[in-house]
């Protein structure tokens, strides 16, 4: 499989050396029988582990009935999906599509529309923030502080601006009327696990607010409960004019969606955007399956729980390995002396699986719904992966 693959498909992700064939809670198997516990969740995608029983009744339920329309036509889950999100969030309307950059891209091109529709012309400026990541598309790309990921492609979109992340008075300095939207993460994933702090979040609703732009808020990574919350920006005590979310909230299959408030809703017209898939009813079915589950108080306080264990067993490992440990719920980032990479390459051979963000930094997104016994296996093979003499170049120990 692995050279039928290398044969026929793009290589534009550097995967690891095993083909997996079935996953089950939080675990994951591959095709020689290995067991590996997955602390990387899809990078936060299966919110409830590997084939929940709930997620797959409700697509297996929903294929037997309808898997696909057009959207010319109504159906039934991609309406109480939106119901329900505009129910649990600030949000009006929402806007369906397939992957969490085509949120943010959405997110970008309402911001324009309704500046423009509002305001008139020279509206235009984005706002971003250092370390940021959004996605690849052009839209989402222009405003990803990455120059590795935006050279190869330029010219982006224009009319951005990044700023320095938690740095109120850059933000000060750079707003102004010509601004139509603000992005931001209120945890940077991809970043390095770098939460906001409450100051800089605030002083960026007061700046959209006196400068009449949009705060958008990306979720696609920090929603859906894996903060303990299940909006990230709930820390915060402050609402957003837009919030994308994706990852989790699909169940495993592919779902963006757009979250907005009336006022952003009133300015986007038919034909303004569109997905061909956006909204389809199995994806929608399983979205509101992990929806209904993720929202409920006990599965939060879990989240909250277990994220504060995860914390404290990482802190009472022996080694001069780890440097810090940044977390928020079961968002968890704990930054190395050395770089991660090696460690994230090797990390199947103590049957674990974990993902890097950033040079030096290990990111752990487990199942929302992880118990003790797994962090305590975990941390077993993490500490022992730690303290492997891994070859940094090689990728072996």
């Amino acid at each position: 499989m692995i050279n039928l693959e290398k044969e026929y498909v793009l290589a534009t992700y550097e995967r690891l050396p095993f083909v997996l064939a079935k996953g089950e809670g939080s675990f994951l198997y591959d095709t020689e029988g290995n067991k590996y516990l997955d602390f990387g969740a899809g990078i936060a995608v299966n919110a409830l582990g590997h084939c929940h029983p709930d997620v797959v009744n409700a697509i297996t339920g929903q294929a037997h009935t309808l898997n696909h329309v057009c959207n010319l036509y109504h159906t039934a889950p991609h309406a109480q999906l939106a119901r329900m999100l505009c129910d649990l969030s600030f949000a009006d309307k929402v806007f369906f599509s397939n992957s969490g950059a085509e949120a943010n891209e959405a997110a970008i091109k309402f911001a324009r529309k309704h500046a423009r529709v509002k305001y008139g012309e020279g509206k235009t400026k984005l706002i971003a923030f250092s370390n940021g990541f959004h996605g690849r598309t052009f839209g989402a790309l222009s405003v990803t502080d990455r120059e590795k990921y935006q050279a190869p492609f330029r010219p982006l979109v224009p009319d951005v601006r990044i700023l320095p992340y938690n740095d109120v008075s850059a933000v000060e300095q750079a707003m102004d009327d010509t601004v139509c939207a603000v992005i931001v993460e209120v945890v940077q994933g991809e970043g390095g696990i770098y939460p906001a702090e409450k100051g800089f979040m605030r002083a960026l609703r007061k700046a959209c607010d006196q400068h009449h732009a949009l705060l958008i808020i990306d979720e696609i990574q920090s929603g859906m409960g894996r903060t303990g919350k299940l909006w990230a920006h709930e820390h915060y005590d402050i609402e957003p004019d837009m919030m994308t979310l994706a990852k989790a909230l699909g169940g495993g299959l592919p779902i963006g969606a757009t979250l907005m408030t009336e006022q952003v809703a009133w300015s986007i017209g038919v034909g303004d955007h569109g997905s061909t898939f956006g909204g389809n009813p199995v994806v929608a079915s399983a979205a509101l399956a992990v929806l209904k589950k993720v929202h409920r108080p006990e599965l939060l306080s879990h989240v909250k729980q277990m994220g504060a264990y995860l914390v404290d067993k990482l802190s009472e490992i022996k080694t001069d390995q780890i440097e810090e440990i940044r977390a928020n719920g079961l968002m968890v980032g704990v930054s190395l002396a050395k770089e991660a990479k090696p460690y994230y390459r090797n990390a199947h051979q103590f049957g674990i699986l974990i993902l890097t963000a950033g040079e030096h930094v290990i990111r752990l997104l487990p199942p929302l719904t992880v118990t003790r016994q797994e962090i305590d296996l975990f941390i077993q093979s993490f500490e022992q992966l730690l303290q492997a003499d891994i070859k940094e170049n090689h990728g072996a120990q």
